[in-house]
């Protein structure tokens, strides 16, 4: 036998409002308030960044622009995580070890370029997994629409936190600190913050205001990534086996240069 009871108010209120709740995290706007970028502000502690010698510093800078975009990201809906949130030193081991504990994560490691040529500028932005390459080219060309810098395009690249991160991955280089022009605009606070609203643009994905064509100082593959992403930015280095088959074939046309040489010597001796 089967009793019907009427529900009472507080009942039907609190059904309401789950069936309420559940509808809103059904939304893309929700969505994207469930997402979790993970912020890695490059170096700390006794790691100051840059090359010998170098007279701006890297490590409170990246620091600066990881907190702002932070700020920013949180005002937008979005959970942040850290991987150092003040002046120390954080292995790499543990920055991905940060970043790979936070599941479906985004990964965004800042830093600032150096050279022991003051000559040397630009924007340059570096991906691994391949499921990164368009959030790579979101944030690469929100960040060079705003810098008084070159574009030096987008490369593939392997290293650590990119490399041993299971989440989506990119860092970025935001200017050199050796060059005497970007280093006095890095070191302005309000740049700095224009530096952060554009990243977090680019982790958005909203598209960049202008386009600025790549450097032709900068030494990179011409090679395409996709039909989609087209465009002289989206490059990557050329495989390292072809690398080393090139230079083998050096090496073996050098080789055989010498040795036929050698062979013409010795018959104009006879």
């Amino acid at each position: 036998m089967f009793l019907l009871l009427k529900p009472s108010r507080s009942t039907f209120l609190f059904t309401l409002a789950a069936v309420a709740t559940a509808i809103l995290l059904a939304t893309p706007e929700a969505h994207a308030q469930t997402r979790t970028i993970v912020i890695d502000a490059g170096h700390g502690g006794y790691d100051r960044g840059g090359v010998p010698g170098q007279r701006i510093g890297e490590k409170a800078l990246t620091l600066d622009v990881a907190q702002r975009l932070r700020r920013i990201l949180q005002a937008r809906g979005y959970r942040v995580v850290m991987t150092r949130d003040s002046d120390v030193f954080i292995p790499l081991g543990t920055r991905t070890s940060i970043a790979n504990s936070n599941r479906g994560a985004t990964f965004v490691s800042v830093h600032f370029n150096s050279a022991t040529r003051s000559g040397a500028n630009g924007i340059e932005t570096y991906y691994y997994r391949s499921d990164s390459a368009a959030l790579a080219a979101n944030i690469h060309r929100n960040v060079v629409a705003i810098a008084p810098s070159e574009n030096r395009g987008i490369r593939r690249r392997g290293y650590f936190v990119l490399r041993r991160t299971n989440i989506r991955g990119v860092l970025v280089e935001c200017g050199f600190l050796t060059n005497p022009m970007e280093g006095r605009s890095i070191l302005e606070a309000n740049y700095r913050q224009t530096l952060a609203d554009a990243i977090a643009r680019g982790i958005q994905g909203q598209r960049a205001p202008i386009s600025k064509p790549l450097t032709s100082g900068a030494a990179l593959s011409a090679e395409v990534l996709s039909p989609t992403m087209s465009g002289p930015d989206f490059v990557k280095a050329a495989p390292r086996s072809k690398r080393r088959s090139s230079a083998r074939h050096h090496r073996s046309s050098k080789k055989s240069s010498s040795s036929s040489k050698s062979k013409k010597k010795r018959s104009s001796q006879n």
